[in-house]
Order: C-alpha cells, then structure tokens, then sequence
C-alpha cells in the first residue's frame, strides 16, 4: 500500500503548477531520490535540451536508459555493455556490473520499475 498522495508543485522557471505523481514519487524513492522535482516536465526537457543532453528523459540518470552526452563539460562517461538479465538483449550500463546480480536493458528496467 503506497504512503504517497499526487502533490501539486510549483515550477521554479515558469512558475506554472505541476503534478508529482504518486508513480513519480515511489519511482523517485525507489531510486533513492530525496528531493522534490523543481520543474515541470516541459522546463525539465528544455534544460536537458539546453545542456544537450540527448535522449531526456528515458529512466533518468540512474534508469539503465540510453547513453547520455556530456553536458557538464566534464569527461564523457564511460558505459559497459551487458545482457540484458530478462530478454537477453544487449544493455548499455553507466556502471561496471559486477556480476552477482542481474541487469536489465531500458525496456525491462523501465517495466519493472513501473507499478502495475
């Protein structure tokens, strides 16, 4: 049983109402997340977009979604290639696995991240 109500949030550029979803919030905790979204997702892409971090949204930083560009002018990050622990198709990781447990490609990530 989920703790969590749709809460309605202010966007800190264009100062419009959004909804953060009772989904968005226990994939959020899930993910380890401890702070409210500040934008809405239209601004939340346009900064992406901004920084040219191509893809937006996909699982986010953490979601095992497509490679992303290096927009912090830092060095590009580095990804690994794995298979996929539920379909058997090939998933790029933004982290070493290590071996012990399963990885999953976007797609299967995404669907058992998802509550039903």
């Amino acid at each position: 049983m989920s703790t969590f109500t749709d809460k309605s949030l202010k966007c800190i550029e264009c100062n419009g109402d959004f909804t953060y979803t009772v989904a968005e919030q226990e994939l959020h905790q899930s993910l380890g997340y401890q702070n409210e979204p500040k934008r809405c997702t239209p601004c939340r892409e346009a900064k992406r977009q901004r920084k040219g971090t191509p893809g937006g949204g996909g699982g986010g930083p953490r979601g095992g979604g497509a490679p992303r560009g290096g927009g912090g002018g830092g060095p590009a990050r580095e990804y690994f290639t794995a298979i996929c622990g539920e379909c058997g198709k090939e998933a790029q990781l933004p982290f070493k696995p290590r071996g012990d447990r399963p990885v999953y490609c976007s797609d299967c990530f995404t669907k058992k991240r998802t509550p039903m």
